[in-house]
């Protein structure tokens, strides 16, 4: 119960802070660009940033690399079963959002994968003509009703994001994110918080290692890699938010395959 006081707490205070951070307009992202979200705690972000990287280099990058080496199949069905989990934070922001249709679609894809396609190892759903839609987040719904963004942050571990998008995360632990229900809140007989833990552990290590090569080259060709990966993320993040799939200023295909968002 305290946990829940602190985090209800938080989301009032970041939210009463990024009502300030643009209540003059400009950082409403609707109409804005990504290079309009300031980087009010640059310092602190480099800092973070520098410290992401060294757990990068004694993690992230060494196990991603030993499972790129996995068989394709293996590879195929981890994503494959992270993707379903996802569906559970974005079909309650299909509804957030208004999007009645997606959240359907959605829900018939978790029902069929999670249960034919063996807890979403087999995409099975694409075989019943069940389009794969994109993931959907708190974040992205209170963009869709206008909060701008507030300013840029680097959260250790979790890495980029922005003051409305951490706020928004913290929905996933008060009853947002049913996953993290069943795991860490009730810990029930089958499911347990090393669960909860466990697949976003593996979703860091699968995403590093869609991305093993373009983030190497980023860093290496890259005259500032902290601005180049913020300034990669805001445009990435500006593309869900608007489901548009336009590249937009120095974006192209080969940055990165997809960026996740708290």
């Amino acid at each position: 119960m305290f946990r829940k006081l602190v985090l209800i707490a938080t989301i009032i205070f970041f939210s009463a802070f990024n009502a300030n951070a643009g209540s003059d307009g400009e950082l409403i992202l609707n109409k804005n660009k990504p290079t309009e979200v300031k980087d009010c705690f640059e310092k602190l972000n480099r800092a973070t940033f520098a410290f992401n990287q060294v757990l990068d280099g004694v993690l992230f990058k060494p196990v991603a690399g030993v499972y790129k080496t996995l068989p394709s199949p293996i590879k195929a069905g981890v994503s494959n079963s992270l993707d379903n989990l996802s569906n559970l934070v974005t079909i309650p922001n299909n509804v957030l959002q208004g999007e009645l249709k997606k959240a359907g679609v959605n829900s018939g894809r978790f029902i069929l994968n999670t249960t034919i396609g063996i807890l979403g190892l087999i995409d099975v759903a694409s075989y019943f003509g069940l389009p794969e839609y994109e993931k959907e987040d708190y974040g992205q719904s209170l963009a869709a009703m206008g909060v701008g963004p507030g300013c840029y942050l680097v959260l250790p571990v979790l890495g980029p994001s922005t003051v409305r998008d951490t706020t928004a995360s913290v929905m996933n632990f008060i009853g947002g994110d049913p996953w993290y229900n069943v795991t860490v809140n009730n810990d029930t007989q089958y499911f347990s918080d090393f669960d909860f833990y466990a697949s976003k552990l593996t979703s860091g290590i699968d995403f590093r290692a869609k991305n093993f090569d373009a983030i190497e080259n980023l860093e290496k060709n890259s005259i500032d890699f902290y601005a180049s990966v913020k300034s990669l993320y805001l445009q990435d993040r500006q593309q869900k938010i608007l489901n548009t799939n336009k590249i937009i200023e120095t974006q192209d295909d080969s940055d990165w395959e997809e960026i996740e968002s708290q």
